[in-house]
């Protein structure tokens, strides 16, 4: 039976700012990638995102990004390594403690926005991001797109690498994505279904120039913030779920201990 995660940005609000719908999105997803008060959230918020995770059976993962809670960590940040590896162990640092005093533990890491992206094509940002993880827990699994740096810095150094696809965007012809963000929800919901389905059972997906990119899923992304997001959600798992498809938490996914 093939297998597959789907995960979820969330824990995003911060203050009296809602974004998202996290307890909604809770009943579909498998992994929860919670915001560690950097591009978003705020202690309370991480505290309660932790709990509903629980509470849902969901596992967590830490979602750093740059410290720009003006631009939702999706600005490009002048910053050192070292900088960008401290970035990481402090809001790892922060969220292991809420899952520590509400008996979870953290399975994965997966950089957020800018941060993300930069890391994706830069081997040495990829190799700071992937030791800070190592130093919080060597066995933490990190999410990264398909022939990114991270994949293949990660393998070099023996750190497992979750290879993430997305259920709504684009993707390009290297199997990276197109970062739209024009608020414009998804119409057609079994069309996306049966995108994902396909990622999933073929290794396939049609690029945004129209041609064949192979690549792998093993955890597929879908943001809160699109618009309908739930709905998108719930016709994924129904899709996957009539394919046979298994869904379940990445270390399942990937047969790891965290």
């Amino acid at each position: 039976m093939l297998r597959v995660d789907l995960n979820c940005d969330m824990g995003e609000s911060f203050g009296m700012y809602k974004l998202g719908n996290d307890e909604e999105m809770m009943k579909y997803i498998t992994s929860a990638n919670i915001a560690c008060g950097y591009h978003g959230g705020d202690p309370h918020v991480m505290r309660n995102t932790v709990e509903l995770a629980k509470e849902y059976g969901v596992s967590i993962g830490a979602h750093p990004g740059f410290p720009d809670l003006l631009g939702f960590g999706r600005r490009n940040m002048t910053s050192t390594l070292s900088e960008i590896k401290d970035y990481v162990t402090y809001q790892m640092g922060a969220l292991r403690e809420f899952a520590t005093a509400l008996g979870m533990k953290l399975q994965h890491c997966k950089p957020h926005g800018a941060l993300y992206m930069l890391a994706m094509e830069d081997e040495k940002v990829a190799r700071v991001i992937l030791e800070a993880i190592a130093e919080v827990n060597q066995n933490t699994i990190v999410f990264a797109m398909n022939h990114s740096a991270v994949v293949e810095v990660g393998e070099k150094m023996g750190i497992r690498v979750a290879k993430e696809v997305y259920s709504d965007r684009e993707h390009t012809a290297t199997g990276s994505i197109i970062l739209t963000r024009k608020g414009e929800s998804i119409q057609d919901l079994e069309k996306t279904a049966d995108r994902v389905v396909r990622m999933v059972k073929e290794g396939k997906v049609v690029a945004h120039t129209g041609e064949d990119v192979s690549l792998k899923a093993e955890t597929i992304c879908i943001h809160g913030d699109t618009p309908g997001a739930p709905l998108i959600a719930k016709a994924i798992v129904k899709a996957l779920k009539a394919e046979n498809i298994e869904i379940a938490p990445i270390h399942d996914v990937l047969n790891v201990r965290v």
